[in-house]
This record gives structure tokens, C-alpha cells and sequence, in this order.
């Protein structure tokens, strides 16, 4: 299979985990800023950290505040991590992508940027802004759907697979990164009774509150939080079981040895991981240190089954004009 087709389909999962896990990141804020006291509530700043938008979020002048962040995580065309603008990049990646895709594949991601970008402009405010979220995440999952369905096993499952669950590791990472460290202040002791509520809402990023009460079956709790998003072998959304899904899939492949190697060291310093003893400088350490090599096992794969884009290092964000594809993850 040509290396520009597993590019793209690679991208394709890519860009559209990344609309998905934006969706759920945008809708679990406005539900947690109603729980917490007011007075302690942490705003909306923390997800433009998660998104790795900091720099390009200031140097557009925009104010931190629930009106711009919303719009700029959510429709923004100038933020190459929107949701917009995510799945803008992912149709244009399936369209060049149509003769290996399943045609209704390609029909329902046409069909619905086409509708959810004529429903941006008038569904930001609060009142309806929780349908369209959960219409984008059921629409990224019935896409995935489709394409696990029916898709034969073949070279460009592969990468889709692996472009999914290297975003998804990616993404895991970022959540109980940010949100662990700036939702509650931890020289707030008046705080303490809403800790759990924190940690739930950690949880309900990355839809894992209902899974983390039916297999630990105890209450809520930073250490057992973290063990579970990170380490655990069973929950699809954490950092261990998407990364032993990527080995699972780069077994196949070959001329995988350096790419397999990158990985073994990234599963190797999860497991190693003391979560228990962490505390939150610790812990913001060793997330910070499993995105690098995650961002190293990236562009690994891409020297070796992208040879186009070796030796390039293009800017995070990219031009309406430029190819969506050719861009390095924005949270690299």
C-alpha cells in the first residue's frame, strides 16, 4: 500500500479522536463549573493547557473567558485543534481516501461536517451547545463504527488503528495532567470536601466514571483515578491499553523494529510508574515525560512509513491553504 494512503488514514483517525476527545473536554467543563463553589470554579483557561493552545490562544489577543474559549476550541478555523477544524482535515484526508474506505464511510463524514458547520455559528451559546457536543462524539463514533465494521484488516486498518489509539494515549495523558493539577488549588483546605468531585470529573472526560465503579466498586480517589486511566489493562481509553493495542497492530507490520522499540520504552516506563507516592510535581513530571516519547514513538512511525515528511518538522499549526494532513499532531 502506497505510504500517502497510510499517511492519510492515519491522520484521518487522528484528527478525528482529536474532535471527539474535544467534545467530551468542552462538554464535562460546563457540567463540572456548576458543581464546584463559586468563587473556586476554574474557568475555562485550564482546557486551551489540555489542548496545548496556550501560545496561539494568546497570540490572537482572546480574553480567557467562556465566550472565546468555546468558540476557539469549538469552531475557531484558525485553531488547528477545533473541532472545526479537525473535522474539516478529517474529510479532506477521507476524501483523497475513497477508494479504500467504505463508501458510507465517507458519506456520513461528508454529510455531517456539512451540517455540524452550518449549525456552528448559532449552537455556542449554553442552552444548545450540550446537543451539538454529544451529536459530534455520537457521530465520531458511528463513523468508528463503520469503518470497524466493515474495513478489511488490511494495511490501512492498521494505521487507522494505530493513528486512533496514539491520539487517544496522547490525549489520556493531557487530561489527568491539566485537570489534575489546575481544577482545585491544592492550598485550599476549605476545598477538600470537593476532591472527589474533581476526580469524577477527571473521570468523566474520558467517559470512564461508570467502568472505574464497576470494576474498582470503591468511591472516588486520586490514587485509584490515576492507576485506572493509566495503567489499567481493560478500560479502551487508557494510556496502557492503547499503547498494547499499537504493539498488537505494529506486530504485523514490517520494518516496525525501531517503531516497536520507541514503544517498548514508552509501555516500560508506564509500568514502572510509582502512581501511589506521586505528588502533583511528580505527577505532572511523568505525564510530561510519557507525551515526549509518546510524541517519539509519533514520529517514528512517520520516518519509517511516511518518507515523504522525514526529516521535516513543520510548525504545530497549519494554514487553511496547506494540506491538514502534512501537519505534526498539535499536541506535539
Amino acid at each position: 500500500m502506497l505510504a500517502r494512503v497510510v499517511e492519510n488514514i492515519y491522520w484521518l483517525a487522528r484528527y478525528l479522536e482529536r474532535a471527539e476527545n474535544t467534545a467530551r473536554l468542552v462538554s464535562v467543563n460546563t457540567n463540572l463549573l456548576l458543581d464546584l463553589p463559586a468563587g473556586y470554579a476554574p474557568g475555562w483557561l485550564p482546557l486551551i493547557d489540555i489542548t496545548g493552545s496556550r501560545q496561539l490562544f494568546d497570540a490572537q489577543g482572546r480574553r480567557p473567558e467562556e465566550r472565546e474559549v468555546v468558540q476557539f476550541l469549538i469552531a475557531s478555523l484558525d485553531n488547528p485543534g477545533s473541532i472545526h477544524s479537525s473535522l474539516r482535515a478529517a474529510r479532506e484526508n477521507a476524501r483523497t481516501l475513497r477508494e479504500v474506505l467504505p463508501s458510507e464511510a465517507w458519506e456520513l463524514l461528508n454529510q455531517s461536517f456539512h451540517e455540524i458547520s452550518s449549525d456552528l455559528p448559532n449552537r455556542l451559546n449554553k442552552r444548545t451547545r450540550f446537543d451539538l457536543l454529544k451529536r459530534i462524539v455520537e457521530c465520531v463514533q458511528t463513523l468508528m463504527g463503520k469503518l470497524e465494521g466493515t474495513m478489511n484488516r488490511n494495511d490501512a486498518y492498521t494505521f487507522l488503528s494505530i493513528g486512533r489509539m496514539l491520539e487517544r494515549a496522547d490525549m489520556t495523558s493531557r487530561i489527568v495532567d491539566v485537570r489534575s493539577a489546575q481544577l482545585l488549588p491544592a492550598d485550599t483546605p476549605e476545598l477538600r470536601p470537593f476532591d472527589t468531585i474533581q476526580w469524577m470529573s477527571v473521570l468523566k472526560s474520558l467517559s470512564a466514571y461508570q467502568m472505574y465503579l464497576l470494576k474498582l466498586r470503591i468511591r472516588v480517589q486520586r490514587a485509584d483515578v490515576l492507576a485506572f486511566l493509566l495503567c489499567d489493562e481493560q478500560f479502551p481509553r487508557s494510556c496502557r491499553f492503547c499503547l498494547e493495542q499499537i504493539a498488537w497492530c505494529m506486530s504485523g507490520l514490517p520494518r516496525s523494529d525501531h517503531a516497536v522499540a520507541a514503544l517498548a520504552e514508552v509501555r516500560q516506563f508506564l509500568l514502572r510508574a510509582q502512581l501511589t507516592h506521586l505528588d502533583q510535581p511528580g505527577l505532572h513530571d511523568l505525564l510530561d515525560h510519557l507525551q515526549l516519547q509518546i510524541i517519539g514513538l509519533h514520529e517514528q512511525i512517520a520516518a519509517t512509513y511516511f518518507p515523504a515528511r522525514a526529516g521535516k518538522r513543520p510548525e504545530p499549526a497549519f494554514s487553511r491553504a496547506q494540506e491538514p494532513r502534512h501537519s505534526l499532531p498539535l499536541f506535539a
